[in-house]
C-alpha cells in the first residue's frame, strides 16, 4: 500500500507573532515552525497503517527549503520518503494544483491531508485535490479501519459520527482524534 501524506508548515501556536511594514507583513523572525497538527494526526495514522499493513509512506510539502527540517522530522517520525515542491504555499488552489500534478503519474492508495491548516484555516486543499484527481474524498475523518480491501471511515458530523465504507484510492482529510 502506498500512502501520501501532505504536510504544511505552520507557526507554532506558542510563538509570539509580529508584523512589519505597518502591520501588513508577517515577520518570520523568531518564529518556530512545526508540522501542521492536523497533518501530523494524518502522519501518525499512516504510520499505524504502515506497521499493520506494510505500507510505504511519502510526505509531501509545498514550500521553500526553509521547510526541509520539518520534512526531516517527518522522516524521523516514520515516513519512508519526503518530497518538497519548491513553490510558495500561499493559495489553496495553487497548492492543490501542484500536489495534483505531482501525483498524477503515481499510484497512491490513500492521500492524507489535514482537514485544514492552523494558520489559514481554509480547508480547501483536500477538496480541490479530490476534484482535480477525480478521487473520492472523506472530510473531517476521525477514524479509519480496514476490512480486507474496504476502508471503514468515521467522520465527525453535526450530530455525531458518520460511518462509511469506501474503496481505494481515496483522499482523506483528517483531524484531531484520527485513530
Amino acid at each position: 500500500m502506498n500512502i501520501l501524506v501532505c504536510i504544511s508548515v505552520v507557526p507554532d501556536t506558542t510563538s509570539k507573532i509580529n508584523f512589519t511594514e505597518s502591520n501588513t507583513k508577517f515577520d518570520r523572525n523568531g518564529i518556530t515552525f512545526i508540522i501542521n497538527p492536523l497533518d501530523e494526526f494524518c502522519l501518525t495514522k499512516a504510520i499505524f497503517i504502515k506497521e499493520s499493513l506494510d505500507a510505504n509512506i511519502t510526505v509531501l510539502n509545498v514550500g521553500g527549503s526553509e521547510n526541509d527540517p520539518i520534512l526531516r522530522k517527518a522522516l524521523a517520525i516514520g515516513a519512508d520518503n519526503a518530497i518538497r515542491i519548491d513553490a510558495p504555499a500561499n493559495k489553496s488552489l495553487s497548492v492543490a494544483t501542484l500536489i495534483a500534478n505531482y501525483t498524477k503519474n503515481k499510484e497512491y492508495d490513500i492521500i492524507f491531508c489535514g482537514k485544514e491548516s492552523i494558520d489559514y484555516n481554509g480547508g480547501k486543499v483536500p477538496g480541490f485535490l479530490s476534484s482535480m484527481l477525480k478521487m473520492p474524498f472523506i472530510n473531517a475523518c476521525v477514524g479509519l479501519d480496514f476490512e480486507n480491501e474496504t476502508l471503514i471511515t468515521k467522520c465527525e458530523i453535526d450530530d455525531g459520527i458518520e460511518i462509511s465504507k469506501c474503496q481505494k484510492p481515496i483522499i482523506i482529510a483528517g483531524q484531531k482524534g484520527l485513530v
